[in-house]
């Protein structure tokens, strides 16, 4: 016996524009007799947004009904800068670029419907993915009382036939590249481009040459290193060369430095919060450079302990976003310590990029702690006397020297 579906009356819609949310569009006027609010989220993932307008006028959608925004700068701002400030790789590598567009989008549609008074919001995620626990984990976190709709789990269409069929059926255009199984599927923004399925579910096979789309191939890139110079103030980038940018204008500048030189290309199998493993290709030019740059001011401006204590705490804040925690409490407390610790994290830091790879040739700030005096193998003005080390090596080895004794008593029996 199937449970009584809701009843909806307004429905706020994650909508790109494409066949597979099109065709949701339908699917929950159909199926809920509900009116259709479309939200298309502009996060720098390329391509012309006005055809999504056309498609949803239609399909119906009354055009105040109709929300195309472009929020590159509140996404690179306010979500991609934060996360960079704690260097957050998840697994060790995964610089998060999906993960960490889910929660605006939520946000987003949260908002709209409190606008437009839906009692409803939907999204295309599918039931084995990550992204449809971080819509919904962001959303309920937002608005607790939130009827979230999620077609992949409901309906019926048990092939892409089936779907393809249905398109057809409600007049809905498809695409001659969209009437076949795609090689694989992606997801862009303005960080990243992923791409999994079809030709990448084996593991032990390359990802073909024509899956990248961010990146040119390193063994193609210029014999000529490019050497740029990324300034910082307290824990974000802020200019390029000098030249003062955006959050959104220097990132996608960086894209461009990365993908000209080869940068950025990650092929990995990683452990979906879902419970199973998963393999894609991912493509993040600007972030790749990013980490490179920040870490490396850091390395001149964070205490040992502050510094350390930062990367103990990393993998479990990569995983709270991996999973879809962006807005819970303990993210946001590890956030403020996060930001804490950049506050003197200020300076430039000078990259040679070449053929895949983006490497520290520099590195300064007005608040370094890096004491040439202290370090240095010349006398320095700074007074160190080496007879200090003895005591302070003994008193580390004091354990180590009774966890020795007490061995060669118990091996003497």
């Amino acid at each position: 016996m199937s449970t009584p579906k809701p009843k909806i009356k307004r429905v706020v819609l994650a909508y790109s524009g494409g066949l597979d949310t099109s065709i949701i569009l339908k699917w929950l006027q159909e199926t809920y007799n509900a009116e259709v609010v479309t939200f298309t989220a502009d996060l720098g993932q390329g391509g012309e947004l006005e055809p999504a307008r056309k498609k949803a006028e239609m399909l119906g959608i009354k055009p105040e009904h109709i929300f195309i925004e472009d929020l590159r700068e509140e996404f690179v701002r306010d979500y991609v800068f934060p996360m960079f400030r704690a260097n957050a790789q998840y697994e060790g590598l995964y610089l998060l670029g999906t993960s960490i567009a889910r929660p605006l989008i939520a946000k987003r549609l949260v908002e709209i419907a409190r606008e437009t008074g839906a009692d409803a919001i939907s999204h295309g995620a599918t039931g084995k993915g990550n992204d449809q626990v971080r819509f919904e984990l962001s959303a309920y976190a937002l608005e607790p009382d939130i009827k979230i709709i999620a077609p992949w789990r409901e309906w019926s269409f048990a092939s892409r036939t089936a779907l393809i069929d249905f398109a057809e059926k409600h007049q809905i255009p498809i695409a001659k590249d969209k009437r076949g199984e795609a090689p694989f599927s992606t997801d862009a923004n303005l960080l990243h481009t992923s791409s999994e399925g079809k030709v990448l579910e084996d593991p032990a096979e390359e990802t073909p040459g024509y899956v990248y789309s961010r990146t040119i191939d390193p063994e193609a890139a210029p014999d000529k290193p490019t050497v740029i110079e990324i300034g910082f103030e307290k824990g974000d980038p802020v200019s390029i060369n000098g030249v003062p940018m955006s959050p959104a204008t220097l990132l996608a500048a960086l894209n461009t430095y990365g993908h000209d030189n080869g940068i950025g290309r990650l092929d990995l199998v990683e452990n979906r919060f879902v419970g199973m493993k998963s393999r894609g290709m991912y493509e993040t030019p600007g972030g790749a450079i990013l980490l490179v740059a920040h870490r490396a001011i850091e390395s001149i401006t964070l205490d040992r302990g502050a510094a350390h204590l930062k990367d103990e705490l990393l993998p479990k804040y990569a995983e709270l976003i991996y999973n879809g925690f962006w807005f819970a409490p303990e993210r946001e407390l590890l956030q403020t310590l996060i930001d804490k610790s950049q506050g003197l994290v200020t300076g430039r830091v000078r990259l040679k990029l070449y053929k895949g790879g983006a490497y520290v040739v520099g590195r300064d700030s007005p608040h370094s702690l890096y004491d040439q005096d202290l370090v240095t193998f010349e006398e320095g003005a700074v007074a160190y006397d080496h007879n200090d080390a003895a005591g302070f090596i003994k008193l580390n080895a004091l354990r180590l020297r009774t966890l020795a004794k007490r061995r060669k008593k118990a091996a003497k029996g």
